[in-house]
């Protein structure tokens, strides 16, 4: 048996999100049926994060155990082709360690969330970034960021749906800059909790808008209730970025 390590892309636009789903298309079951066809085993494939309906990712990590001897580039080169036409790429596959885990040996995640902000309606961007046509002040929202880096109970920011233990999380990393008529929002951490990184982004939307004080994001932050939940930035502008592991760069 060989552990594969795979790096996945994919446009999250016709998926319910990337765990195997009963009622609609994941990535999970696109790539386990294409790795059956290759080898005509049954996998399971675990990956690094989980993803919602319309959610993208540009660097997935994700394992699966195959008792075929193949190499890891016919492997890819075999997935890739079955998975045409669907938005789904495998960018790296390379064998690890048994003990190696997409998930539980994980360090760090990072995400990036586009805002197109812009009055005129998305067209190449259609489903790749959130169109907020109202003006947004950057550097108001980077300020206001700045409050929820470190170790907080992120209630607040959590989904009622959200199946972790806990809701103490530490935030390494919340960044907000423009580039030309994006605004960009990249946050990185251990592990998010379920809906974490958008609903920051929607609280800080309100900020650039000016429809909430840059103090009002910290006091969202204290109050630990869903309820002082601002705005849900919605899936499409979302992307998984990157896992890291011990001993990668």
């Amino acid at each position: 048996m060989t552990r594969f390590a795979l790096t996945l892309e994919f446009d999250g636009t016709p998926f319910m999100g990337l765990q195997r789903q009963s009622h609609g298309p994941s990535i999970q079951q696109a790539v386990e049926d294409a790795v059956h066809a290759v080898t005509g085993e049954t996998v399971t494939l675990s990956a690094a994060g989980r993803t919602d309906a319309g959610v993208h990712a540009l660097g997935m990590r994700a394992h699966v155990d195959i008792e075929k001897t193949i190499e890891p580039f016919r492997l890819s080169e075999a997935l890739n082709a079955l998975l045409r036409p669907a938005p789904v790429a495998v960018t790296h596959c390379e064998v690890v360690a048994d003990d190696w885990h997409a998930r539980f040996s994980c360090m760090g995640r990072s995400y990036l969330y586009r805002i197109a902000n812009r009055r005129a309606p998305l067209t190449l961007e259609a489903n790749r970034a959130w169109l907020v046509s109202q003006p947004l002040d950057a550097d108001a929202m980077h300020r206001a960021a700045q409050a929820l880096v470190g170790l907080h109970d992120f209630t607040t920011f959590r989904s009622v749906h959200c199946q972790s233990a806990s809701p103490l999380k530490t935030l390494d990393r919340l960044d907000v800059r423009r580039e030309g008529e994006h605004v960009l929002i990249e946050a990185e951490a251990r592990s998010f909790l379920h809906h974490q990184v958008r609903s920051m982004v929607g609280c800080l939307a309100l900020v650039g808008m000016g429809k909430w004080r840059e103090e009002q994001l910290a006091e969202a932050l204290a109050a630990k209730d869903r309820a002082e939940l601002g705005l849900n930035a919605p899936p499409q502008g979302l992307y998984f970025v990157k896992a890291t592991y011990p001993g990668e760069d």
